[in-house]
């Protein structure tokens, strides 16, 4: 399965998850149900994986992590807040970048409308 059509799955099961639940709960309530219902699917799904931050050949343990990665091929950034951030699409592509992951879903849920809240990152290697 390509990373498009991994994302296009992905989507699908955030709004099915954004139906049921709504707007308004913390970050980590979406995190964890989405990959409670990713796994249901039948997606590989890690949470909370450490990134590494090398700066200068040192391997600064800083504690950046990132939020879910399904099958080795979408990493995704889940947020639960009022409006999205430039920082926030830079911190995905970032993520991206030193994760060697082509493509990102940076997802919002605090929105009514959850398509409104999903953003594809890709990182052009």
């Amino acid at each position: 399965m390509t990373e498009n059509d991994l994302s296009y799955k992905i989507i699908g099961i955030a709004m099915n998850l954004h139906k049921n639940i709504g707007a308004g709960l913390l970050e980590a309530a979406y995190e964890n149900a989405l990959a409670f219902d990713l796994k249901e699917a039948g997606y590989e799904v890690k949470q909370q994986i450490p990134m590494p931050f090398i700066y200068k050949e040192i391997n600064l343990e800083i504690g950046y992590r990132i939020d879910l990665l399904v099958n080795q091929k979408v990493l995704i950034e889940v947020k639960s807040i009022e409006n999205l951030a430039p920082v926030h699409f830079a911190q995905t592509l970032t993520y991206l970048k030193l994760s060697g992951i082509k493509l990102g879903l940076l997802i919002n849920f605090n929105t009514k409308l959850l398509k409104n809240g999903i953003h594809r990152v890709v990182n052009n290697l």
